[in-house]
This record gives structure tokens, sequence and C-alpha cells, in this order.
């Protein structure tokens, strides 16, 4: 059955209606005026005054395949070449104006929730960006009137108690493992060519024979060694007059300060306790061509770690105005202890020898 005339899709331009007029397609377009594709059934609407139908018996349009996404305007057009009796109404399949406006529905829903989805999709992704920059943002910072941080302050093991304000300075000889007090007046060496120096009195002053640099005091720690003999009067004795020499005599370089020496005496000698150990000292008057002269000791005593070896204490003190006090030396060997050891000590009682 031929479709009765109305306004039909175009198959040659599916964008179109174009006007059917019951027997062929007319040259009369126009855009399409709903949503539907085709008029409503039974009222199919003749051409607007300037769109006059063509004479009835027009020659249909050309054989052409018609373009754009429209597969239904195509199929009616293959239909309809050759054969006017099949063209359908471009509203499609045969359904009529039910079939139009349900697909209008249906095309108008999902558009509907296409746009819908779409939005919600942006409005996810615009919360997600906002949480990300939320996450990346950098933490706030202290201003620059907080407080610091300050850590506790670093307490004192439990086996190293913290020396006091009041213990006295002492002098390690690692060496030997003992450790020696250090007096008002005295100083660990500095600008010293001996290496075995534990201390020296504060300044210098210049020797009165050669103008060279001198010190009134100075208190030397050393090993004895290569000796065949360990008693410690017997190496106190050998070592004597040795001390003197070194003191007062010739210095290391052959020079004589103190213009050498002219006369020494004992004036102390006998065992002493040092260190928990049982030692002997001796003591010297030397006498010098220049300057007041003064006091040497040797004293020995065994060590306290090793092998015990024998250790050499010699003491150097000015004598005069400006030399050290004779107690100091008493003061000295009773300070001296076992490295770790605040206990025990020793000493030679109130032995201290002629001050002339």
């Amino acid at each position: 059955m031929t479709p009765p005339p109305g306004w039909y899709r175009d198959p040659s331009a599916p964008h179109q209606e174009r006007w059917w007029d019951g027997t062929a397609w007319t040259e009369h377009r126009r855009t399409p005026e709903a949503t539907g594709y085709g008029p409503v059934a039974g009222h199919a609407q003749a051409p607007r005054p300037e769109q006059q139908a063509p004479r009835p018996h027009a020659p249909p349009p050309q054989d052409l395949p018609p373009q754009g996404p429209h597969p239904q305007a195509y199929q009616a057009h293959q239909a309809w070449s050759g054969r006017p009796d099949a063209v359908p109404p471009a509203g499609g399949g045969g359904s009529g104006a039910g079939g139009g406006r349900a697909k209008a529905v249906a095309l108008t829903a999902a558009a509907a929730v296409l746009v819908a989805a779409v939005v919600a999709g942006v409005v996810a992704l615009g919360g997600d960006d906002a949480g990300s920059a939320g996450a990346q943002a950098p933490p706030a910072t202290a201003g620059t009137t907080d407080p610091a941080p300050v850590s506790d302050p670093p307490s004192s093991s439990p086996g190293t108690p913290a020396p006091s304000a009041d213990a006295p300075a002492v002098v390690e000889d690692q060496l030997n493992g003992v450790t020696f007090p250090l007096p008002d007046g005295w100083e660990r060496p500095r600008h010293v060519a001996e290496d075995d120096v534990m201390m020296t009195t504060d300044g210098t002053y210049k020797c009165p024979a050669d103008g060279s640099v001198c010190r009134h005091g100075l208190v030397v720690s050393r090993t004895v060694t290569a000796k065949a003999e360990s008693a410690p009067e017997a190496l106190a004795r050998e070592d004597i007059e040795d001390a003197a020499d070194d003191a007062y005599d010739r210095d290391l370089i052959g020079n004589k300060p103190f213009g050498g020496i002219e006369s020494h005496e004992e004036v102390a000698s006998g065992p002493v306790a040092v260190a928990g150990r049982a030692g002997y000292y001796v003591r010297w008057r030397v006498r010098t061509a220049e300057g007041p002269g003064g006091y040497v000791q040797s004293m020995v005593f065994p060590s306290t770690v090793g092998t015990e070896s024998p250790i050499l204490v010699r003491y150097v003190f000015d004598a005069g105005e400006d030399g050290p006090p004779m107690s100091d030396m008493d003061t000295i060997t009773k300070g001296i202890r076992p490295v770790g050891d605040a206990d025990t000590g020793g000493g030679v009682g109130s032995g201290i020898g002629p001050t002339d």
C-alpha cells in the first residue's frame, strides 16, 4: 500500500523532511518541526503556499544513497527505489505515530540520563581533585613565636658520677695508669719538648745564664726500663744525679741555662706510699752558678697495671721566692691515684726537707 501524502524524512538528506505526494517525492523540503520523524497519523499537512506541492506526477528524485547516521532513512530509500508502493513513512518501521512518540520519549530520556551521568562525573572528579589538593597541602608550620622543641639534656651514665665542682683537677698518665692532682699555680704542659712532662708551673721566665726560656717547676713521669735493678730505693738513688743534671746543669741541646751545678746535698729520703704501692724517694738541694738553684726529687714505685714495671716521678722546683712552695711536692705525691680509683693514695707524711 502506498503511504498517504505527507512530510517524511528525506532519504537523500536525512536531516530534512520532504513532501511525499502519495505517488512520488517532490522537491519541497523543510526543517523538521517536531522531534519525531514524520507527521502524526491522519494529520498530514500540505505544503504552505510558499511550499506548494508540485504536480502529482512530478518525477521522483534521483536514486542517491542517503548520507548521515540514519540507517532507517537509508533502508526506506532502498525500498522505495523502483518500488514506490514500498516507501514507509520516515517515522520508522510501520509503527505509526505511536512509535514516533515512543522513540522521541526514549531518546529524550536517554539524553537526560547521559547529561546527568556527565554532570555527576564532573562533580565527582572535582571533589576528588579538591580532596587530592587537600591531601597534598603542606602541613602548617609553627609560627616564629612558637617555642622550639627542646630535647632533654643528656644525663650521666649510672656508672659514671658527674664530677663535683669542688673536685680538684687531675692529669692522667695513660701509659702508667695513674693520675696526678693539679695544684693551684700549676698547669698541663704547653710548648714543652719532653713528652713525659705531666705539669709545669704557670708562665715562664728568662733563664739567668743564657737567656733561654725556663720554668719555676715541673713534674715528669716515665717508666723505668732496661734496668737490672727493680727495687724502688736503688732506682731512686741511681736516678737522682741524672735528674739534677737534666734540670740545672745542661739542657737537651747542651746549653747551661743556670751556668752549671756548683754543689748539691741530700735533704730527704725514705719510703713512701704512692697509689697504694710501696715506693722510695730521694731529694737533693742543688746550687747553681747563676740563680737561686732549686730542689730535685726522684721517686720510684711499682706500677698498678700490666707487669708492674717501676714508675719514676721527677720533681724540679726552683728555690727562692719565685719557686713553687715545697709543700706542693707532698701534695702531688699524696694525690697520685690509679686511674679510676679515687680512694687509694699515699704520701710521705711531714718529710719536706729544709727551705733555706
